[in-house]
């Protein structure tokens, strides 16, 4: 039986919107490193970056100038398609560019949370928390609770929070000034449509 590869199969969504494209894309990237309770540490991502590269070099694709743009936004260290998704519309209103499941340790070395979404150099952590957190809820409020006792801004997104981009750009960019980044944004501040 004739299989394609995952880098093609990507290549083939080419009528995705771009937030999917890349949700898609950063799901078949994910490198599976050592962490605090990381699952499948060291098990082989589906595809390269670089393989999706190549792909995409060997001609030409339903929907080209998307799937180009799409891979510039994939990262290996997205862990869902709703943080990819919260990640997109903080970037593409002009936000810098968070870190990606960081693991954040206390200054004696305890290990506090990994966080979805971090902006290290202004301690402003954005969580998304989705239904599938309803069982941990008590375990969330603990972490969030010692993130912000460690001095961390952490902001949680909701579904309902997700579905008002404006809003969430707000919210994250008002968090980020308070702790000194310098907003260089327009002042009519758009995230790109799905």
């Amino acid at each position: 039986m004739l299989l394609s590869s995952a880098a093609a199969t990507w290549a083939m969504l080419g009528e995705l919107s771009l937030f999917d494209l890349v949700a898609v894309g950063d799901y078949l990237v994910r490198v599976n490193r050592a962490g605090y309770g990381r699952p499948n540490a060291g098990v082989p991502a589906p595809t390269t970056v670089a393989e999706i590269q190549q792909v995409l070099a060997l001609g030409r694709w339903e929907g080209m100038v998307r799937l180009r743009q799409a891979l510039t936004l994939i990262r290996e260290d997205s862990w869902s398609p709703r943080e990819t998704a919260t990640r997109l519309t903080l970037v593409l209103a002009g936000l810098p560019e968070p870190e990606l499941n960081r693991d954040v340790f206390d200054e004696s070395g305890r290990f506090l949370a990994c966080l979805d979404l971090a902006f290290t150099d202004f301690k402003v952590a954005v969580e998304y928390q989705g239904e599938l957190h309803a069982g941990s809820y008590a375990e969330d409020v603990e972490r969030i609770e010692r993130l912000r006792a460690e001095g961390w801004i952490v902001l949680q997104v909701t579904r309902t929070l997700a579905r008002q981009p404006r809003a969430l750009v707000e919210r994250v960019a008002a968090a980020l000034r308070e702790r000194g980044w310098e907003d260089r944004r327009k002042s009519t501040h758009q995230a790109t449509p799905r």
